[in-house]
């Protein structure tokens, strides 16, 4: 089955629980966050979420994922699927890493998958990737000034 994957990382000077914090406050993604400009749901394994995205130089777009697997300051995985599994699914995660004792890795990834996935352009995914990473910077900032002063 094909498969296209989006990944992307930044280096954080805050704690998991600082950035944490941040990727889990979705009341106030409309905001600070550029590219999840909507998230609405339950922050439990099993809930449906409803996500709405503006990659740079898209339009927005809105689904309703499952969230799948949830270990606080640590993953936050949802799964989303167009028509039936084996047609389009898209699986978001993200993880955190303690490199030392002040920088914490935020990874982003997307992996496509199934039979519709040859269709989704080159350019749709680079302006996703642009996308995680606008919102890599701007959660770094909030975390950042989170660990600074104690408000994001």
């Amino acid at each position: 089955m094909p498969i296209k994957t989006i990944d992307s990382r930044i280096d954080i000077q805050a704690s998991p629980d600082q950035i944490w914090q941040v990727l889990t406050d979705w009341p106030s993604y409309p905001y600070w966050n550029p590219f999840i400009v909507g998230l609405h749901g339950k922050l439990q394994r099993g809930a449906r979420l409803c996500v709405t995205v503006h990659p740079p130089q898209a339009r927005r777009m809105t689904f309703r994922p499952t969230l799948i697997e949830l270990e606080p300051g640590l993953k936050l995985v949802w799964r989303g699927t167009l028509l039936a599994q084996p047609l389009f699914c898209g699986v978001h995660a993200f993880e955190l890493e303690v490199l030392d004792a002040g920088t914490t890795r935020l990874y982003q990834r997307e992996t496509f998958q199934g039979l519709l996935t040859p269709l989704f352009s080159e350019t749709l995914l680079n302006h996703t990737r642009n996308g995680f990473l606008g919102m890599n910077e701007a959660v770094k900032k909030r975390a950042e000034t989170l660990a600074s002063t104690g408000t994001a």
